[in-house]
């Protein structure tokens, strides 16, 4: 019986790989092309958490391989060491170190002391939070609070400004948390990203979007109010169902001036019952917070007339299959999923869990507001309007 061949991938093959793979490929499409499973492809890219290493290069100066064999053919020939040096421009004591290192004179070979040096010259730089452990603390910290790492990158440059020390960039808490070799981050603190995957994936990897079904005498998008489009003024939510297990699901508010998030609990998707909850959460808030509502096509909003009747507040509904029309709530969701994650039945949770998870949500700096919390811009908004 024969044992498997073992696989060797060339230089040009892993270049290959990545590429693909940062094009947004599957593991099991990469694997066909090369006619290997998706296991040996992801053997490869596991090896430093789906990240791509950057390419080697050498220094511009170091010994070229030209230069190396020059100092052979010397050796061979009995020059000295100035000679040498001085035909290549190179200090006596740069090839005095170059052949010590190398074998002796005795035993100098122009390729194989090229090909050593190359392999001597792998290691890699310290990484930053190993050499502040009060960075990586601080860090820590806040990943386990669920921020994510280019919240934390954008909040340091606001909590420590001119502190160099304490600024480190959003990739580099990446790669401290998928390249495991590099002993800063515990692998543990995946489960608080967003996404807890163990490799990380392409940005142009897209995921098949559900299609809710159609209603009747929608209101397009594209009436909205340039206001709302354009996020100048506060008032103007987004709203989606977010499902559990066991046919469970509670509904998402987002403001998009502020980012302001909002959770309802929803004991059935049936339009029926997730219009009263609306109406019921739409009575607590002031009028001249709550404008207009922008939802997917799901049919759980097939009595939005109902709502806007009860309310005054128009709803809007996204072109079918265009959920990034709602970024502000697609981007929300995916971050509940922290919170709950796939899988997890929804019809326990109590209202006031759901407004702590909100309240967490709310008070995480955010990129788009300069790394200022959606508490705080929307609390401003109360306060000028009041």
């Amino acid at each position: 019986m024969g044992y498997p061949t073992r696989i060797y991938y060339t230089d040009a093959d892993k270049a290959l790989m990545w590429d693909r793979w940062q094009k947004g490929e599957s593991l099991n499409e990469i694997g066909r092309y090369f006619g290997r499973s998706h296991s040996s492809i992801q053997n490869i890219l596991s090896q430093t958490g789906g990240i791509r290493p950057p390419e080697r290069r050498r220094s511009r100066l170091a010994l070229t391989l030209v230069e190396r064999e020059e100092i052979s053919r010397g050796v061979v020939a009995g020059r000295s060491m100035r000679s040498l040096a001085a035909e290549l421009g190179r200090a006596p004591s740069s090839l005095s170190r170059e052949i010590r290192r190398n074998g002796g004179r005795p035993r100098y070979r122009a390729n194989q002391a090229d090909r050593t040096t190359w392999e001597r010259a792998k290691r890699p730089k310290p990484c930053k939070l190993v050499e502040n452990p009060a960075l990586a603390r601080i860090v820590e910290q806040k990943l386990v609070k669920f921020w994510s790492p280019e919240q934390i990158a954008g909040w340091l440059k606001y909590a420590y400004p001119g502190n160099e020390p304490f600024q480190v960039s959003h990739e580099t808490i990446y790669k401290s948390l998928f390249i495991q070799a590099r002993g800063a981050l515990k692998r543990e603190l995946l489960q608080h990203l967003r996404r807890s995957r163990g490799m990380r994936r392409s940005r142009y990897h897209t995921q098949k979007t559900d299609n809710h079904g159609r209603i009747i005498d929608t209101v397009s998008i594209r009436e909205r109010p340039a206001e709302a489009e354009d996020r100048a003024v506060p008032g103007h939510w987004e709203g989606d169902l977010f499902f559990g297990s066991n046919n469970s699901q509670i509904a998402t508010l987002v403001e998009r001036h502020s980012r302001y998030v909002m959770l309802v609990k929803v004991t059935s998707k049936d339009t029926e019952t997730v219009v009263n909850a609306l109406i019921k959460h739409a009575h607590k808030l002031p009028r001249h917070l709550y404008k207009s509502l922008t939802w997917d096509r799901g049919k759980e909003l097939a009595g939005h007339k109902r709502f806007s009747m009860a309310t005054d507040i128009n709803v809007y509904f996204c072109d079918p299959q265009h959920p990034w029309q709602r970024g502000s709530n697609e981007n929300t969701n995916g971050l509940l999923r922290q919170y709950f994650p796939k899988g997890m039945d929804l019809g326990d949770v109590h209202q006031n869990k759901l407004n702590a998870v909100a309240r967490s949500l709310n008070e995480r700096p955010r990129k788009t507001l300069d790394f200022r919390t959606p508490a705080e811009r929307f609390c401003h908004c109360v306060a000028s309007i009041g």
